[in-house]
């Protein structure tokens, strides 16, 4: 006789047939899908509480932008991307101090990838750490940065 979906703190030991595995998928595993997968934020493995961020959003096929933000214990992440035509744009925000950030830029090749216009290998602050399948991966600290490459 439910008429929402079952709502119950003890799923896994209450009665099978009452049981709605969606609450998790839904506020669960699907929020931290938008900003970790989508988005593209997550912390390292390497380092713990977003000290090293992990920057890699995945590219859908319909999707074409992307506006997203997490709030860390060392302070607010951003991830504004945005692709059409074979163009990739990407407004980043690393701010929290001391931490640095792995960013995989889909690009064909370094040379295709801008950062304020710039080519790579112009920007100090920036040190390519290599390439992952069609992604290249940039090393950055805190602070705003607006990436673009042509994939």
């Amino acid at each position: 006789g439910a008429t929402t979906i079952w709502e119950l703190w003890n799923g896994n030991t209450a009665a099978p047939k009452m049981n709605s595995y969606n609450h998790v998928m839904m506020l669960g595993d699907l929020l931290s899908w938008y900003y970790e997968n989508l988005a593209g934020i997550k912390s390292s493995n390497e380092q713990v509480g977003y000290k090293q961020i992990i920057m890699k959003p995945e590219m859908i096929e319909g999707l074409d932008f992307v506006d997203a933000s997490y709030q860390t214990s060392y302070g607010i992440i951003t991830s504004n991307w945005s692709k059409k035509k074979g163009k990739f744009e990407w407004n980043l925000t690393v701010v929290p101090a001391n931490t640095t950030a792995l960013v995989y830029v889909p690009a064909n090749s370094v040379k295709d990838v801008r950062e304020s216009g710039e080519k790579l290998e112009e920007v100090n602050e920036l040190k390519v750490k290599g390439v992952e399948g069609d992604r290249i991966i940039i090393e950055l600290g805190s602070g705003t940065y607006h990436l673009s490459a042509r994939f």
